[in-house]
């Protein structure tokens, strides 16, 4: 065993014992990191990647979002557009902390470099096919505990904030067309929640979408909410639909 998740762990929480877990949003990355950890492993094992390869997907998954703690504490928030770009600034930060988490400087590149592009609106060009494999990996990780957290954390008692704002013809026209939505600043609530479904068009292994299918991910995300605009809802539950067969297709 070449890279030690159980010291790295530890050498996780002695770094994230430094900002302020009381917190709530900061304790939440701190969980969240821990889950995309857990997330990245499962899919690497079901993509049957050798032992050495699970163990590196794994850290990626603990450190990908390292740079969340510094961005809170300095900015009061988790907008890369109103502070920095979390990926880069992680890459930054790991060329003097990555020693601590891994003795053996031989992933350092795959490592920073799956980071890096994790929360980009695509990957990078240049990239080995290896690079290019654990980049996928963490971002399908990624995106999947983000949608575990849209079931019940992301406007928690707060579904009518959502309920009563309307899904505009551009938004729909963009998850038609199966790609990432860019988000705006002019989106509504209820647009934000089709953003996040639309996750599922940047997935990339078969093994991910069986975990968003197994979990019910979708129908328990959009479930929560009964818009008021008429036209809305209807086009709300359309989107739900494509979405859950858009994900059969791929399982």
């Amino acid at each position: 065993m070449k890279i030690d998740i159980e010291k790295a762990q530890n050498e996780f929480i002695k770094y994230t014992n430094k900002f302020d877990l009381q917190n709530e949003p900061i304790k939440r990355k701190q969980e969240h990191s821990f889950r995309v950890m857990k997330i990245s492993k499962q899919i690497a094992e079901g993509l049957k990647l050798n032992q050495e390869d699970i163990e590196v997907a794994t850290l990626i998954g603990l450190l990908h979002d390292i740079a969340r703690f510094n961005q809170y504490t300095e900015y009061h928030t988790f907008s890369d557009s109103e502070s920095f770009d979390h990926g880069d600034y992680a890459e930054k930060l790991l060329e003097k902390e990555l020693s601590k988490y891994v003795e053996t400087d031989e992933y350092n590149r795959i490592i920073k470099k799956a980071i890096k592009n994790h929360n980009k609106y695509q990957i990078e060009e240049g990239l080995t096919e290896k690079e290019i494999l654990f980049a996928k990996i963490i971002r399908d990780a990624d995106k999947i505990d983000i949608l575990y957290e849209s079931v019940d954390i992301f406007w928690k008692d707060r579904e009518n904030e959502v309920e009563e704002t309307k899904i505009t013809e551009n938004t729909i026209k963009q998850f038609m067309k199966k790609g990432l939505i860019k988000k705006s600043k002019n989106n509504q609530k209820a647009e934000q929640i089709v953003v996040v479904i639309a996750f599922i068009f940047d997935i990339n292994f078969k093994e991910s979408f069986e975990i968003i299918n197994q979990e019910d991910y979708i129908n328990k995300i959009m479930n929560r909410y009964n818009l008021k605009d008429e036209k809305s809802r209807k086009e709300f539950k359309e989107i739900q639909v494509k979405a859950n067969e858009y994900i059969k297709s791929k399982i």
